[in-house]
């Protein structure tokens, strides 16, 4: 590098530090003991700093948010195998806390960084300084993560149900489906609870609609917090939920939806100023030899019939019937 720069004539020369003080890059060189050799225009105008504050001074002094045991590792490397380096901001965001162009416009006020560090070779084959190339990615990765979190929305609404936020009955289905085969791979236990909002039509037919969906979110809200964050809780149709209760045997479960319709019965939804009670019976099948995930599920429901068929406002277990 300093023997080509040896041969320029001095007018061009000076152009060559005028591009690299004006180029829309960071450019930062560096000596071995990460002293500042180079400081252009760009890191002048992010950094506060200009090159005669910082000429000859270590890195890290200036810098001491800098991740110094990471960045050290890039560099020792770069002078040892004498090859570049990358840096990309999905690895790490950023290596220079720098404020974005746009910080109240844009998506994010820090700015998003790509990294370069190559080796500058002398003129007599030795590597004593490299170069920090930073390239401004702001928009490019504001509008990938934008992509990513709209992908992701459009995702969820794709599966979830509008009204309760639960699973709806295409996903649940579905995921009935792998519970079944993965009892089949593995042999862990799960019990499968379906429960039905006793006397529901009364309820709309008595107070609307509106009031349906309210007692409908309601019993969806108290669903969620009852079972745990492994457990696959949907609605399956109307006022009927089913709830896949991962690795738990129909003894333990049973407890859970007896605490679930408990909490259910203390319930009081206020609409247009009136209170509204309200109660759920619940059907429960433990997987085991059924043939399909099909028959397991009828399995429950028939818990579930049974149980709105003697009295309501109670849990039943496929197995108990079936004794």
């Amino acid at each position: 590098m300093t023997g080509t720069l040896n041969a320029l004539p001095l007018d061009e020369f000076h152009r060559i530090l005028d591009i690299l003080q004006t180029i829309d890059v960071g450019l930062v060189v560096l000596d071995h003991d990460y002293r500042i050799k180079l400081w252009n225009g760009f890191m002048e105008n992010h950094s506060g700093y200009n090159l005669s504050q910082i000429s000859e001074q270590n890195l890290f002094h200036y810098f001491p948010e800098l991740a110094e045991t990471w960045l050290r590792q890039k560099i020792e490397a770069v002078f040892t195998l004498r090859c570049a380096s990358f840096i990309s901001w999905e690895l790490r965001p950023y290596l220079f806390n720098f404020r974005a162009h746009r910080p109240f416009t844009g998506m994010s006020d820090r700015m998003y960084q790509n990294v370069t560090i190559m080796p500058l070779v002398s003129r007599h084959g030795d590597i004593s300084h490299v170069c920090l190339i930073i390239y401004d990615v702001t928009d490019a990765a504001t509008s990938k993560i934008a992509l990513e979190e709209a992908n992701q929305q459009l995702t969820t609404l794709s599966i979830t149900d509008r009204l309760t936020g639960l699973y709806n009955r295409g996903y649940w289905e579905e995921c009935l489906r792998n519970e079944f085969n993965r009892y089949h791979r593995t042999g862990k236990s799960s019990t499968l609870m379906m429960l039905d909002i006793d006397f529901f039509k009364k309820v709309n037919d008595t107070y609307g609609h509106l009031a349906g969906d309210e007692v409908l979110r309601r019993a969806s809200a108290i669903l969620r917090q009852t079972v745990r964050c492994s457990d696959m809780p949907g609605r399956y149709g109307g006022e009927e939920f089913g709830v896949l209760l991962i690795d738990i045997n129909e003894s333990i479960a049973k407890l859970v939806a007896e605490r679930l319709r408990q909490s259910m019965e203390k319930q009081t939804v206020v609409f247009d100023g009136q209170e509204i009670r309200f109660t759920i019976s619940i059907g429960m099948a433990e997987v085991s030899n059924q043939p399909s995930a099909t028959h397991w599920l009828q399995q429950a429901d028939g818990a579930l019939y049974h149980s709105k068929h003697t009295g309501r406002n109670r849990v039943t277990l496929f197995s108990a019937i079936d004794a």
